[in-house]
């Protein structure tokens, strides 16, 4: 949620005619990787849950690679996204432990 409330704070800085553009592409991006998150932890089914953890990764690869493309187009300065990046950085890595979990519960399952 910090994450998505960062890129927020973040994207006045784009130029106006952006705003249908690359301003919505990221929020939106931003905005899908916590709640597939949360959809995902509500579905019953591993695969279901893994399913939208994965959505929830792609989005994150999808913001970062925005984020990435507005700083070398000189829109964000690297000193304004660098805690964004730390957050999705631990996002990442936290999104990778939980499908990782996911996958050897259903190996488990499946041995016995």
């Amino acid at each position: 949620m910090e994450a998505a409330r960062q890129t927020y704070r973040l994207v006045p800085l784009l130029p106006r005619e952006e705003t249908y553009g690359m301003r919505s592409q990221i929020t939106r991006a931003a905005v899908s990787i916590p709640a597939n998150i949360a959809e995902g932890w509500t579905r019953e089914s591993r695969r279901e849950k893994a399913q939208f953890l994965a959505i929830a990764q792609g989005s994150l690869a999808e913001a970062e690679t925005l984020l990435t493309l507005c700083e070398n187009l000189g829109w964000f300065p690297e000193d304004e996204t660098r805690f964004l990046r730390s957050l999705w950085d631990e996002v990442s890595r936290m999104l990778t432990t939980m499908r990782r979990n996911l996958r050897e519960e259903r190996g488990a399952r499946g041995t016995r």
